[in-house]
């Protein structure tokens, strides 16, 4: 390797030709880049004492073809800049020429001494040549010629940021700042330094390349010329072209997927290059790399229709647009192996189309039940270790079954419960918009679906009471109003909603036209039919609702073994906090809670200490300074005169129901078994 300091303008001059290989990504500058480099050369330009401003290394590498004319540089690292002053230093002469100033260089000069091989022809003519989505705009825009339909958009638009700055500014002073560019040549040695090494220690952090910028070059770098073409045109582009605009965005969270899928881990976001270079350390050999690189193409195409949304199967689309709705992209890994699985005909069209509806129910009923998110990647990232695929679809239903508590598929008894009561008309509180919930309840098992895009989402009992709702929900208004209001049950769709309002119940049922009566939807079949709209009714439609529910947001239909906590047997022990003055706390308030009822059993999870009868009534989170309890009960049921408890009813956290307290000394004791037997009380009574 040889590397010396060298001006701009000296690097470019005399017949060479500097090709970026098809490895490279392509042109990418954008105008805040392009304004640094202007900027750079004013301020050098303009002030004599600044003698030189450095712009970066370019490391190149001859080719090794000793019959051409004009020596051939494989451009490793520097393209970028190398593009950009090109199309500075054609801006330039023309601007030159067009304002007839005297600077000490013309537009013909800095063609022939900068941009092209002046007694050279064909693609030997130029200085440049870029890959071949670039190749002809650059061309097109030194030669001064019109762009072709197909032209960089990159390329076109930072000429033309160039050539409106040059309107304004004195051409001496920014010819004067260019000669004071200097960089590093850094020059190969063919057949004895290693690109690949050098190209990584350039972009150890990752800050000028994607990280799917730097797998490509990785892949096809240091290859032989003919299996590299090869490589990219059978592979690499199509995959590129597959991507379409979407490619600088997703085809690094492709790649994260499909090593999610491949490790059964998943890498970190920054850490994905390191991540594939590791896969892919012992296939680098031709035939293993390309066998790896067709495998990663295949998986492309199946991303392509999962996350891109270009499936043309409408039953399969259909499910995948429901799984969208929920915006889960951690299933996409898991989708990505049913899919290949798909076309290997290991299963068939209908059993996809189940896994679908497995998929998005587990998600949905974990939002319902407000299961923290964050062990959904864990479980969609590790759920096919535990399938059998001879017998895919009841192996799958398993898996997905006897999860750990953290990553539990919630079954019909604590579906119901959330369901039922669940606040679902904040979306963003819900984590899922209440508009996809509707609407699937409202085309469940309808021919032809309802566009609800026109629909409002409307409260029959509504955010405002009347007197006359006041009378009609009775003494227990407030409570009614508080518990209900945002509820399934008291909820629906009409595109009346201004005249509807809060209007008493038999005039939004009869209004015309958008009363209840005379809507469409099967939704307000219930409400047209009512007589009166209180407590009961909102549960008894809400029950309703639930029945349709469950053939929409399906069960697994296996009886469930919930495992604790990643598979382990966590003990008291594995909770950091319980220590000293906190573990002899928590042990009073365990042995009180365990004296309730002999029924009363005790689960120790890795996040949470949890005491049931059927289903959980109380869990203990231990901290530092306290222990942090969350109640089975809604928080309008809980009678708290002390005003202790916190509604946790929209936050996504460790514990169960919508009430959260705490207790840090022996003295609140009483107290807050007071609260807890309040929680103990409602789940034996509901028995």
């Amino acid at each position: 390797m040889d590397a010396r300091d060298m001006d701009l303008l000296t690097f470019l001059q005399g017949p060479k030709q500097f090709q970026v290989p098809i490895y490279q990504r392509r042109y990418s500058w954008e105008k805040d880049e392009c304004e640094q480099l202007w900027d750079d050369v004013l301020r050098v330009g303009e002030n004599e004492n600044i003698l030189s401003h450095f712009l970066g290394s370019m490391v190149s590498m001859q080719r090794d073809d000793h019959h051409s004319r004009v020596p051939q540089w494989l451009v490793i690292d520097g393209q970028q800049r190398l593009t950009t002053i090109s199309l500075l230093l054609s801006a330039l002469g023309r601007a030159i020429e067009e304002r007839k100033v005297e600077i000490g260089i013309d537009r013909r000069r800095i063609q022939n001494y900068y941009l092209f091989n002046a007694d050279e022809d064909d693609e030997l003519r130029y200085k440049q040549l870029l890959t071949q989505y670039d190749r002809d705009t650059l061309i097109q825009l030194l030669e001064g010629k019109d762009l072709s339909a197909n032209f960089s958009l990159r390329l076109k638009d930072s000429y033309d940021f160039f050539e409106t700055q040059l309107k304004d500014v004195d051409l001496k002073t920014v010819y004067e700042g260019i000669q004071k560019l200097m960089i590093v040549d850094i020059r190969l040695k063919y057949g004895h330094d290693i690109p690949q090494q050098i190209f990584d220690s350039l972009n150890s952090t990752g800050r000028d390349l994607t990280q799917s910028d730097r797998i490509r070059n990785y892949v096809l770098m240091g290859q032989e010329p003919d299996f590299q073409n090869n490589l990219h045109k059978t592979y690499w582009s199509p995959m590129e072209r597959r991507f379409g605009d979407e490619y600088a965005k997703r085809f690094d969270l492709f790649i994260r997927d499909y090593l999610t899928l491949k490790k059964r881990q998943i890498p970190n976001k920054g850490k994905v290059y390191e991540s594939f270079k590791t896969h892919v350390a012992d296939k680098r050999q031709p035939e293993a790399l390309k066998e790896t690189i067709a495998e990663i193409d295949r998986y492309s195409k199946h991303y392509v229709r999962i996350a891109l949304r270009k499936e043309e199967d409408s039953e399969i689309r259909d499910c995948l647009e429901d799984i969208h709705a929920l915006n889960v992209e951690v299933v996409y890994p898991f989708l990505l192996e049913v899919y290949d699985d798909y076309e290997q005909e290991r299963i068939e069209k209908a059993e996809v189309i189940e896994i679908l509806r497995l998929t998005e129910s587990y998600v949905f009923r974990r939002a319902i039940c407000r299961v923290p998110t964050n062990s959904l990647n864990k479980a969609f990232a590790t759920l096919m270790r535990n399938v059998d695929k001879s017998n895919y679809l009841e192996s799958l239903k398993h898996a997905f079954s006897n999860r750990s508590f953290s990553e539990r598929y919630p079954r019909n008894e604590e579906f119901q419960q959330e369901f039922l009561n669940r606040n679902i008309y904040f979306s963003h509180i819900s984590k899922f918009s209440p508009y996809y919930l509707l609407r699937k309840l409202e085309n469940h098992g309808r021919k032809e679906p309802v566009n609800i895009e026109d629909y409002t989402i409307e409260h029959v009992m509504p955010q405002t009471l009347s007197k006359k709702w006041e009378e009609d929900l009775g003494n227990d208004h407030e409570e009614v109003h508080e518990k209900y209001l945002h509820t399934i049950g008291n909820l629906t769709l009409t595109k009346h909603n201004p005249e509807l309002s809060n209007r008493p119940f038999k005039e939004k049922r009869d209004h015309k036209p958008g009363g209840f009566r005379y809507s469409p939807l099967c939704l307000n079949k219930s409400l047209a039919q009512a007589e009166q709209w209180d407590e009961a009714a909102i549960v008894k439609r809400a029950n309703e609702l639930f029945q349709t529910a469950l053939k929409i947001w399906i069960d697994t239909g296996v009886s469930q073994e919930i495992q604790q906590d990643d598979g382990a047997g966590w003990t008291l022990a594995d909770h950091r906090h319980l220590t000293g003055e906190m573990k002899m706390l928590f042990e009073q308030l365990r042995e009180h809670i365990l004296k309730l009822d002999t029924s009363v059993t005790e689960q120790i999870n890795k996040q949470t200490i949890a005491y049931r009868v059927d289903t959980i009534f109380v869990d203990i989170v231990p901290q530092a300074k306290r222990l942090r309890l969350s109640l089975k009960l809604s928080f309008s049921n809980i009678n708290d005169p002390r005003g202790w408890c916190k509604n946790v009813a929209y936050i996504g956290r460790w514990g169960v129901g919508d009430v959260e307290v705490g207790i840090s000394s022996v003295d609140e004791l009483d107290y807050i078994m007071f609260l807890i037997h309040q929680a103990f009380e409602r789940q034996t009574t509901n028995r």
